[in-house]
């Protein structure tokens, strides 16, 4: 009876003490579950909150609009679109090769198309966006969308992207956008500032001289998305600045000319306003379209273009150094008159050739020019006269006044990277540069626009617009707001000694083109409104042998990289002068038969052209 008792109540104890012990597990459990409850809604309440919306809010950065060019009439030319674009982050899909494929039959990809976004997807990080497609029509876009509940991680985006409305016209000058790179992410604030993935930037020309101004700011979009990542509502859109547009001086009119002009043809032509610097026109040739590069050029494009042997890819109104042939020969003559070298009763006779030295100088015509003054030396572009003043000018003079004149320097300073000072050497260049002293032969020669000289396009229409405008120096500029702003002292610092001297080489101009035996005579323009007065030039890419020089042989018996290059200078209208230009044909033979005849229909167009300018100026002005 007592062991029976004392065994109950150890069975009592026993489980009094397993009640226990579960009670107290149980409540301390409850207080930790009540601790964590708390915790997680009071304490990190924000956090979770924050984490909630996560999942269930998205912000999105969208590509910024970029600011338009516009011609000087206000035409757009270089402008934009929507761009219907799928992107993926490859570290929110569940599945990856499932969704894939799923675009791959929504998007009719082909297996080209579908291995170059499987290369993409590997290049990059698991949380970096993955371009699909930077250009879908809107009917892939509406089916991607319509799809969306069964495509995790997958954004169809709308962008902005470029449009080159006037394609291969425009080129060299405004140049192009790409995608971003990271040498472009880490060299320009902006760029890194306002960057999303496929985001286009400026490249080359003016698109990236004035990427700053013309990038703009990000839209932001927050919106709700449902479990799937579909947006179910638009929470809020914070509006981005677009970039600043930009209006050109360039006449759309005429830089479509020049390109129809130098069609098949390696070269360049360039136009300039004589008073204010303005370039009217400015294109390289042959040239691309533009638009080929905005989403990326295909390989077999690219190799079109890159391999073309007449380099499309090089700006040769900025890039191209040139011999300038006898369009130096006005600065020759200005610079023997300003120096008191020579006057105009100054005679050379021209038999064909100079001996000097035991070295021959030829002068184009065979038989020679007989008795040359100044004006007709000019007039007929006579080399032997050019040979005599130069030695009596030495290369030092020439070069002080060929400087003044623009030849040697940057036209637009800064604003383009490719731009080339070009050459124009003297006694202490070659000292300098080769180690040796300069020869009386090589100034011969330089006075004929051969040897070591070597000047761009941009130059020679620069030289010759302030020949034109009197000898006044002027500051050329291609968009109308970032025109230079010039010290009243400085508004109209005259080049010459002697203004009677700048009025001489214009009037043998003049007499070049508008008078018999004048070397563009057959390109002269009889009506006085259209009248222009100019310079050729033919400029030599190889030494001319002795049987070379025997045989005669017409340009186009010559093999086409031994062709001279041709050149031409002018000015017009000739008695009230306000526009200057420059031509040059690479390989084009002779100046007087390949490029003065071009000067003929660019005057036409040009001074017809200003009229509507000066009514286009007129309402600015009243506007202001």
């Amino acid at each position: 009876m007592f062991n029976s008792s004392s065994d109950n109540v150890k069975k009592l104890n026993s489980i009094n003490r397993r009640m226990f012990i579960t009670g107290s597990i149980k409540f301390f459990i409850m207080v930790g579950i009540v601790s964590r409850l708390f915790f997680l809604q009071v304490k990190e309440n924000k956090k979770y909150l924050t984490l909630s919306d996560k999942n269930r809010i998205r912000e999105w950065k969208l590509a910024p609009v970029r600011g338009e060019f516009h011609d000087y009439f206000g035409n757009v030319i270089a402008g934009n679109f929507e761009a219907y674009q799928l992107h993926i982050i490859p570290e929110q899909v569940d599945d990856f090769r499932y969704v894939i494929y799923r675009i791959k039959d929504l998007l009719e990809l082909s297996d080209k198309e579908f291995r170059k976004v499987l290369k993409k997807k590997n290049e990059i990080k698991p949380w970096e966006t993955l371009i699909v497609s930077d250009n879908l029509n809107w009917q892939k876009f509406s089916k991607v969308n319509n799809h969306l509940y069964d495509l995790n991680g997958v954004k169809p985006v709308i962008s902005i992207s470029r449009n080159y409305p006037y394609k291969e016209n425009f080129t060299h000058l405004i140049g192009y956008v790409s995608q971003a790179n990271q040498d472009d992410i880490e060299s320009t604030d902006s760029i890194k500032k306002n960057f999303v993935p496929g985001l286009k930037v400026g490249k080359v020309g003016l698109e990236k001289s004035f990427e700053e101004k013309l990038i703009g700011t990000n839209d932001i979009e927050r919106y709700e998305v449902n479990a799937y990542g579909r947006r179910i509502s638009q929470l809020e859109f914070q509006k981005g600045e677009k970039g600043k547009n930009l209006r050109l001086t360039i006449d759309t009119e005429v830089q479509k000319l020049t390109n129809d002009l130098l069609k098949d043809k390696a070269g360049s032509i360039c136009v300039m306003d004589i008073y204010t610097g303005a370039v009217i026109a400015m294109h390289s040739s042959p040239s691309f379209d533009p638009n080929l590069f905005v989403f990326g050029i295909s390989q077999d494009e690219w190799q079109l273009i890159r391999n073309d042997p007449m380099k499309p890819l090089v700006n040769k109104t900025l890039q191209g150094n040139y011999s300038p042939g006898s369009t130096i020969k006005p600065i020759v003559a200005l610079s023997a008159l300003e120096n008191g070298i020579i006057d105009t009763n100054f005679t050379v006779k021209c038999t064909g050739k100079t001996e000097m030295y035991d070295q021959t100088y030829h002068c184009w015509k065979k038989k020679g020019h007989g008795f040359v003054s100044l004006r007709n030396a000019m007039k007929q572009s006579c080399d032997t006269y050019f040979y005599e003043i130069s030695r009596k000018l030495g290369v030092d003079r020439l070069s002080e006044t060929a400087k003044k004149f623009g030849l040697g320097e940057k036209v637009f300073g800064d604003l383009f990277d490719i731009e080339k000072k070009g050459l124009i050497p003297n006694t202490q260049w070659k000292k300098n540069a080769l180690g040796k002293g300069w020869l009386l032969g090589e100034t011969i020669i330089t006075g004929i626009g051969q040897g070591y000289i070597q000047t761009t396009p941009i130059q020679l229409c620069l030289m010759t617009a302030q020949i034109a405008n009197g000898g006044y120096k002027i500051y050329p500029h291609i968009v109308s707001e970032d025109k230079k702003k010039v010290h009243p002292a400085d508004k109209y610092t005259p080049l010459y000694e002697n203004s009677k001297n700048i009025r001489i080489i214009k009037d043998a101009m003049f007499g070049s083109t508008n008078e018999v035996m004048g070397t563009s005579y057959r390109s002269r323009i009889d009506n006085p409104k259209y009248q222009f007065a100019g310079k050729t030039g033919t400029a030599q890419v190889k030494k001319i042998t002795e049987r070379e020089r025997e045989l005669d042989l017409k340009t186009f018996e010559i093999p086409y990289e031994q062709r001279d290059h041709a050149l031409y200078i002018a000015f017009g209208p000739y008695k009230n002068p306000r526009y200057a230009l420059s031509i040059i044909v690479e390989h084009g033979g002779n100046g007087s038969t390949t490029a003065a005849p071009m000067a003929t229909k660019l005057f036409k167009l040009i001074i017809d052209r200003h009229v509507i300018r000066q009514l286009m100026d007129d309402k600015r002005y009243l506007e202001i």
